[in-house]
């Protein structure tokens, strides 16, 4: 046992030494690897700085190189400008200036083509925008030829608007102003205005009317529509100059017209005032006859119809010739009947002023205002035989008292009037001179009428009435009742149509009435 226990000891103290022995050789190779980790760890440490060393070089380097690369294509970068139209690019240019350039060279062009409107270059959707690249392609003459080809030009004017239709285009609106007062000096010769020109007419009958001298004078000159400028952007073509616009205002579109035939109206006279021939009314109006025109008829026409309508009152003074009274004395030294001139007597000369209304140069409405002695006439002396009741003595006096002339005698202002029209407040008719009524009764065109003959060539007729007072073979002495005035026949009012004739030819009655 206790060699047991000794060798157990003995076995311990030899793991100790084996322990410490092994310790120390644990020791030893400690040390060793220690030495060589030293110097593995010292080669990292300069693999490492070298590295560090390298990596920071070449970092320097690309920057260098970056720098430089960044300088080059600053260097080589250029700036441009691009041009669209309505958001598509069609070129680019190397100067804003050069599209401004063109534009002015456009503009100047256009104006050049179109002296007589003011031009307005449309630029409307063509932008341009700056841009920058490194050496970019711009062909600034190909983008300038193509945009040049694309620019258009419009003309600004003002657009005629008569009762809201348009009727025309003019430059601006002084040419407006000008058109509209040449289309009244169209209806109203400013010769007329300006100098009051005279013209007159003789009041022998029609086929031997000689001209003496009469006056015009304007009061107003409008024109009935409304008349509006509206300015506007148009081809430059459509735009009309003063005389071209004159033209169009005055000349009208050829279109249908129903007119109503009025007294006096012949178709020569109704051709002439519309200015077409009397083949075109005939054609258009196949059942009317000359000689069958009565008042009231309508006749379809075809004639231009301006778009607007001016109106004019122009008084106009007109000078007759007077025939002279008869003074008629009693022979009995001369058969009854019979008659002798003692002395011969002369023509005197007076003035007619009328005012006129017109509409487009036709005359719609005529107003007598009264007249004035220029020469007196001379009394014819007649000794005549045994006065006979029922012959007149070729002294005519006024049929109605007061009275007011709507319509004169003759061809005028395009129609024929075989006599007087008058109105009065009295509506008593009174045999003009002595005479026998010939007819008392209705007649065409005149309604009830009353025709006296006076046994000395001349005859008085006195028509629309309303009654008659008198009957066929009766006698009267100047100034008995014939009837009252009326608005019978084709009358278009209560008026008297009161004629003269002589050897049965109407003749002015302004030559005779006293």
């Amino acid at each position: 046992m206790k060699g047991f226990k000794f060798m157990r000891r003995m076995g311990k103290l030899r793991n100790s030494d084996t322990a410490e022995s092994g310790a120390d050789v644990q020791q030893s190779h400690n040390f060793d690897h220690d030495s060589t980790h030293f110097h593995q760890e010292k080669g990292t440490r300069r693999f490492r700085r070298s590295w560090i060393l390298g990596a920071v070089g070449l970092v320097l380097l690309t920057t260098v190189l970056i720098g430089a690369e960044k300088k080059y294509v600053a260097a080589n970068t250029e700036t441009y400008y691009q041009v669209l139209v309505k958001g598509k690019e069609i070129g680019k240019l190397n100067d804003q200036a050069q599209l401004n350039q063109l534009y002015d060279k456009k503009q100047q062009e256009y104006q050049d083509k179109y002296p007589d409107s003011t031009m307005v270059l449309q630029t409307e959707g063509i932008t341009i925008k700056q841009e920058k690249a490194y050496k970019p392609e711009v062909d600034s003459e190909a983008t300038l030829n193509k945009l040049d080809g694309m620019l258009k030009a419009y003309a600004v004017g003002v657009q005629l608007m008569v009762d809201g239709k348009a009727v025309g285009i003019v430059k601006d609106q002084e040419t407006a102003n000008a058109v509209l007062e040449g289309v009244k000096n169209h209806y109203v010769p400013q010769t007329e205005v300006a100098t009051a020109s005279k013209l007159t007419r003789t009041a022998a009958s029609s086929s031997s009317a000689a001209k003496a001298k009469a006056a015009k004078q304007v009061e107003s000159v409008k024109i009935s529509e409304e008349v509006s400028i509206v300015p506007v952007k148009t081809d430059p073509n459509k735009v009309l100059d003063v005389k071209e616009a004159v033209k169009t205002l005055t000349d009208g579109k050829e279109a249908p017209l129903l007119y109503t035939v009025q007294e006096g109206d012949t178709i020569s006279g109704i051709a002439k005032r519309f200015e077409i021939t009397q083949k075109e009314i005939y054609s258009n109006n196949p059942d009317v006859k000359e000689l069958t025109l009565k008042i009231g008829d309508t006749l379809k026409l075809k004639v231009p119809q301006p778009d607007v309508t001016v109106v004019t009152v122009e008084q106009v003074s007109e000078q007759v010739v007077t025939e002279p009274e008869v003074i008629v004395r009693k022979s009995d030294q001369l058969p009854a009947g019979k008659s002798k001139v003692v002395r011969p007597g002369q023509t005197g000369l007076k003035e007619m002023q009328y005012r006129l209304t017109k509409k487009n140069g036709m005359v719609v409405q005529e107003e007598w205002l009264g007249q004035t002695v220029i020469k007196s006439s001379l009394p014819e002396v007649v000794y005549r035989g045994t006065k006979v009741v029922g012959e007149g003595t070729g002294m005519f006096s006024w049929p109605v008292s007061g009275a007011t002339l709507t319509s004169s005698f003759g061809e005028r202002w395009s129609r024929a009037h075989k006599g007087l029209d008058m109105v009065s407040g009295n509506r008593s008719i009174k045999a003009s001179d002595a005479g026998t009524v010939i007819f008392a009764g209705v007649k065409s065109g005149y309604g009830n009428v009353v025709i006296v003959d006076h046994r000395n060539g001349y005859e008085t007729y006195y028509g629309h009435l309303n009654s008659i007072s008198v009957s066929t073979g009766q006698r009267l002495e100047q100034g008995a009742k014939i009837g009252v005035m009326g608005n019978t026949g084709r009358s278009t009012g209560t008026h008297l149509h009161f004629e003269i004739r002589k050897n049965g030819t109407a003749v002015n009655p302004m030559k005779y009435l006293r």
